[in-house]
């Protein structure tokens, strides 16, 4: 299982407390593969892009207009996190339907 997020993110701590088995991948440091973001927008859709983080309120009209996919990749800190991979299955932010799911 595969937690994509940040090091520093309260909420992506509480999930890999909670599943001790999973791996974070820093979306900062890191990054997030093409593949895995592409699929994650094909399941999440504009949900994926946080709209609420600091990133997102320091871009410009014309960059937040670019496309979700462009504007994750320019920037990955504006996904919504942590994104969850185990396999083909995909679970995004960590609300308790998430941890039902997952612990």
């Amino acid at each position: 299982m595969i937690v994509y997020g940040l090091k520093t993110c309260d909420t992506c701590r509480k999930a890999l407390k909670a599943l001790p088995d999973a791996e974070l991948r820093d979306v900062r440091s890191d990054g997030v593969p093409e593949t895995v973001l592409r699929e994650a927008y094909d399941r999440f859709g504009a949900a994926l892009v946080n709209t609420r983080s600091t990133t997102w309120q320091t871009l410009g009209e014309a960059e937040r207009a670019s496309a979700p996919l462009d504007l994750l990749a320019a920037h990955p800190t504006l996904m919504k996190r942590p994104l969850i991979a185990r396999g083909d299955e995909m679970w995004l932010g960590w609300g308790k339907d998430v941890q039902a799911a997952l612990t």
